[in-house]
């Protein structure tokens, strides 16, 4: 997550990226583009603010030595010498076009910018940021034509939506400097991450929490679900988000005594879809970890904890409130009906 309150663009151009399998070629602006206000006032926030929200980063990668990585190497140049701008602007381009290896992939045009005193972890630095636009919009313009109004239809860029985008940050830790990215066009997830940027994970707690999570919501409903039923899944999301809220850090003895109390088996089911999570995913999941509190309540947003019935009726369980579906919610079967039946206990009704 980054902070634009102080940020400001020194340096902006924007080129346009072909397609290599298509035979559509680069076309390169020479200069710096210098902004009118109106237009300043909104590209800053167009670029920047999709990175508000993301919590996952990641660090340059390479298969041999990360010094070969061409993307930290370009940034490097343009942090250490800004006079290299232009140039290596266009380095970036053939970079992405030497990528396009498939019909699919989009020509677009390419906005790569130097943003001065952006706010990452509380430290206030530079970044250079890498957006690929792949679609615009129709909009109408409207003009005088002998007296009267007239209207045509014109394409241009929808400032509600970045197609893709990266911030290299120069800041650098233990693995290296630090990339986020956002691509709303996942139509080829490696195009993006792994050709173009070639990054990696990070190994922060914000992943480690983020990866335990997602593999126990895909546990819910591979393993829970399927064996056990839809109600049992949903037990087992609250308790699952109750410990993480109560608790500063992940140890896995203690969530699985917390959650399977003294269930071997299910403790069992756990360990063994950890490691086919693993290695399907090709992460590490930790045993132990501090709990990212950002990650969590992102995350916590995305689970799902309906029961949806076959009779157009929906039950809706809260998911802070682990202990509500077995206090609450029985369920049953009606031999007179023969249907099954959840029963569901209450005070009042808001």
């Amino acid at each position: 997550m980054i902070k634009r309150t102080r940020a400001t663009i020194s340096k902006f151009i924007i080129h346009k990226v072909g397609n290599k399998f298509n035979s559509a070629a680069n076309i390169f602006s020479e200069n710096v583009i210098t902004f009118d206000e109106e237009s300043y006032e909104l590209m800053k926030p167009y670029l920047l603010k999709p990175f508000g929200n993301v919590t996952e980063s990641f660090r340059f990668n390479h298969h041999a030595n990360i010094e070969l990585n061409e993307l930290n190497n370009y940034s490097s140049e343009i942090f250490n010498d800004e006079s290299t701008f232009v140039e290596i602007s266009k380095h970036i381009v053939n970079h992405l076009f030497e990528q396009s290896n498939s019909a699919q992939i989009k020509i677009g045009d390419v906005v790569i910018a130097l943003f001065e005193d952006i706010e990452y972890k509380e430290v206030v630095t530079q970044a250079i940021g890498i957006f690929k636009i792949e679609n615009k919009i129709n909009f109408f313009q409207t003009f005088m034509e002998k007296d009267s109004l007239d209207v045509f239809v014109q394409k241009g860029i929808s400032t509600k939506k970045l197609d893709k985008g990266c911030l290299i940050i120069n800041s650098t830790d233990a693995e290296g400097k630090v990339v986020l990215s956002v691509d709303t066009n996942n139509y080829d997830a490696q195009y993006w991450l792994n050709n173009f940027l070639n990054v990696k994970y990070a190994d922060d707690n914000n992943q480690h929490t983020q990866n335990y999570i997602e593999m126990c919501k895909d546990f819910s409903d591979e393993i829970i679900k399927e064996d056990f039923g839809v109600h049992e899944k949903t037990k087992f999301l609250a308790k699952t988000v109750d410990f993480f809220k109560e608790n500063e850090s992940i140890n896995i003895n203690d969530f699985k005594e917390a959650i399977f109390d003294e269930n071997e088996d299910q403790k069992a089911l756990f360990d063994d879809y950890k490691k086919q999570f693993e290695t399907e995913n090709e992460v590490l999941v930790r045993n132990q970890f501090a709990i990212s509190d950002v990650v969590l309540k992102k995350q916590k947003q995305k689970i799902k904890t309906e029961i949806k019935l076959d009779t157009n009726i929906q039950i809706k369980l809260d998911i802070d409130a682990p202990d509500a579906a077995s206090e609450y919610l029985e369920k049953g079967y009606d031999e007179e009906k023969k249907m099954k039946f959840y029963k569901v206990y209450y005070n009042e009704e808001d």
